[in-house]
């Protein structure tokens, strides 16, 4: 194997995965050695940050994932997104490590992996998933999704997780997750924190800290949002705010209030605004939730949490790794917005 580091480093530095020219082959590289791994944060909320981890963090993991997915040497993972996503490169490091071949390729697929936002395109698209057991992550599932999914044939395992935490919380969408096997949660200040074998040593020398938190008993946050009934976990968000006319808005609590009312799925994201700084613009799946946000909003919200612009978005804008891009999505919803005349950008 070929991997393209100095073998008169150290045997405790880390190897940056995301330097590597093949990252799986880098990363079994640095499990045989006993060598630490860094890899990289999507950079969805910020520039990209790295994290260090033990290679036994995730291969330890695996067997319990194998045997909810019902992994096996015969199975075939289509793995759509870059290794460069930390959801992607642990797939395909689970896939061999179970002994199964995996592939950009969709044929002959038995599995695949995808965000919420990618597996609502493939729906969309001509050849959407069938017959497949669909792993998804990278953001909350609705239900709503997943039920168009399973229509279609597919068998669909979603888990809650970060760079940062790993897996956390398993389901078949956001609304029916439970702790992940090992995992310890609670929730102080209505943060999440965990405790688990899956977590990371945090973040690498030299690059931000970002929201990563450790406790001396030996519980991380990465500062999401939620609330813990049991080993029932809801995630409420994300962290991320907008501040207009110099009142900071959280946007993840104000998603899940907006999602209560809606019967499709909405995105929250600050569109630059010349005069108070940001305004607050709602992307939705469905035109018929306009008008009833848009007057629960009025009635139920805050003048700076209400949304001043409203837009049908029928393909979420995505980035590298796949997730949603919130810079490309302000755009659009500036460009399609449909408002009154009361709430003009």
């Amino acid at each position: 194997m070929n991997v393209p580091l100095s073998v008169t480093h150290s045997d405790r530095i880390p190897i940056d995965l995301a330097a590597a020219t093949d990252p799986v082959a880098a990363f079994w590289y640095a499990h045989r050695r006993d060598r630490p791994v860094v890899v990289r944060t999507s950079g969805t909320t910020g520039r990209p940050r790295t994290i260090v981890r033990s290679t036994a963090s995730w291969v330890n993991s695996f067997g319990f994932v194998a045997s909810r997915l019902g992994l096996t040497a015969t199975s075939r993972f289509h793995i759509p997104g870059p290794m460069s996503a930390t959801m992607n490169l642990f797939a395909a490091c689970l896939t061999e490590f179970s002994g199964a071949a995996w592939s950009k390729n969709p044929a002959g697929a038995t599995h695949c992996t995808l965000t919420p936002s990618g597996l609502a395109q493939r729906l969309a698209g001509t050849r959407p998933p069938a017959d497949q057991v669909v792993l998804v992550a990278g953001d909350g599932l609705g239900p709503q999704l997943r039920d168009e999914a399973r229509e279609r044939g597919c068998r669909i395992e979603h888990y809650y997780g970060a760079t940062e935490l790993s897996l956390v919380a398993w389901g078949s969408c956001r609304d029916d997750l439970r702790l992940f096997d090992l995992v310890e949660a609670k929730i102080v200040d209505g943060r999440i924190w965990v405790r688990s074998p899956w977590l990371s040593d945090g973040p690498g020398p030299g690059s931000p800290v970002g929201p990563w938190q450790y406790q001396d008993d030996g519980f991380a946050s990465v500062g999401d949002r939620g609330v813990l009934q049991g080993d029932r976990l809801w995630v409420t968000g994300r962290e991320g705010s907008i501040t207009t006319g110099g009142v900071t808005v959280e946007l993840a609590p104000l998603r899940a209030r907006l999602q209560e009312v809606a019967a499709g799925e909405l995105h929250l994201v600050g569109i630059p605004h010349p005069v108070v700084g940001e305004v607050m613009g709602c992307a939705l799946s469905r035109a018929d939730d306009i008008e009833p946000l848009r007057s629960w909003a009025q009635a139920n919200l805050a003048p700076a949490e209400r949304p001043r612009a409203w837009a049908v978005i029928e393909h979420l804008p995505l980035n590298a790794a796949g997730k949603l891009d919130t810079a490309a999505l302000a755009t659009l919803i500036r460009q399609q917005r449909t408002a009154p005349k009361d709430e003009q950008l």
